[in-house]
């Protein structure tokens, strides 16, 4: 048997699990008062505070981390890589540690991971599919400017995670198969999977595709370059409106779907109008991607948070269902498949790769 710690870090908690190879013995969602992570001048300066409050807890649920045989971290911004298990190693290690592609607190996850793992006698880092998977045919880079190429920055661990769990179902490999899926969460992603590939995707981080609950997606060209030299805006203002502010927060108020769904369904015109604008949008994405895949699809797959919302996936359904199957696998088991990767890893089942 093997047992696996995952650390899940996020902006204001920390998500740790303890699996015993596919059984969760543990789940925990530790939070981080506001006032607390303010202390902090950095992402970085947080990683002694909560490294010391992942070992408390696992004291205090009584695991032995000289048990474990792997730990397995969210993984960061680093440079864009394959999908895939990465094994914590130097450079992995500094492009975490200076952020080579941005600041974001899932950097600290392989860091601590590889911090414990290190005291901990036989036992391996990981981390694996983090949301800098790039995977892009290189016609899907090219926009109308050299300067602005398209980037692949989408939930990869998720997308990767159902398209196997799906494969799996119908009895075929993920690398044999072609599959759209859509993650429906904070941010929206509709990624064209084929044949284990992940050849086309939005930038569900900051502008790209759909709108979602907080982020505005593609918006005009023109509008936006206009707002930014209107004079009224600030760089950090207008960032804001892409990633954060946008979306259903910028229409509605909220980021929760699941209330302007109530509002919907109380006979709120204007809040029923944006859904039906979101989900269209997230349609015409999966349109798309039916299209990059030349129509030879073997699944259509909606997931995340917002695949619990019946108004929300309705809305999508009633435009893509006569394109193919369409499997729902609502939420997202991020701390299950950051294990599983791990696992897999540990059984010989997958070969682990190197950061370089």
């Amino acid at each position: 048997m093997y047992k696996i710690l995952v650390i899940n870090p996020g902006s204001t908690s920390t998500k740790i699990a303890v699996f015993e190879n596919e059984k969760s013995v543990l789940l925990k969602t530790l939070r981080h008062p506001i006032e607390k992570m303010d202390e902090f001048d950095s992402i970085a300066s947080q990683y002694s505070f909560r490294k010391q409050v992942i070992l408390e807890e696992l004291e205090s649920a009584q695991i032995d981390i000289n048990e474990i045989n792997a730990v397995v971290g969210r993984g960061g911004l680093v440079k864009p890589i394959e999908s895939g298990v990465y094994e914590v190693n130097d450079a992995l290690k500094r492009d975490l540690t200076i952020g080579v592609m941005g600041q974001h607190a899932s950097n600290l996850g392989g860091l601590i991971a590889d911090d414990i793992a290190s005291v901990i006698a036989g036992a391996r880092a990981f981390i694996a599919d983090p949301v800098v998977v790039d995977e892009l045919d290189d016609v899907a880079r090219i926009t109308g400017h050299p300067l602005m190429p398209r980037q692949s920055k989408f939930h990869a661990l998720n997308q990767k995670a159902v398209a196997r769990k799906y494969a799996a179902t119908i009895e075929r490999r993920y690398e044999d198969i072609n599959l759209i899926v859509a993650h429906l969460g904070g941010g929206i992603s509709v990624g064209a999977h084929f044949m284990g590939r992940i050849v086309d995707v939005n930038n569900a981080l900051d502008g790209f595709g759909p709108f979602s609950p907080e982020r505005a997606g593609t918006v005009p060209a023109g509008k936006l370059v206009d707002l930014c030299f209107s004079g009224n805006y600030s760089h950090e203002e207008v960032r804001a409106m892409i990633t954060g502010k946008g979306g259903l927060v910028a229409h509605l108020g909220t980021n929760q779907a699941h209330v302007a769904a109530q509002w919907a369904n109380e006979g709120n015109a204007h809040a029923k109008l944006i859904l039906h604008a979101m989900a269209y949008q997230v349609a015409k994405a999966i349109g798309g991607a039916h299209v990059v895949l030349k129509g030879k699809v073997d699944g259509i797959i909606l997931t995340g948070g917002m695949a619990h919302n019946k108004l929300v996936v309705g809305m999508i359904r009633d435009y893509i269902d006569y394109l193919g199957k369409v499997t729902i696998y609502p939420g997202e088991d991020e701390m299950e498949a950051l294990a599983m990767n791990g696992l897999n890893v540990l059984r010989g089942e997958v070969e682990c790769k190197v950061y370089e």
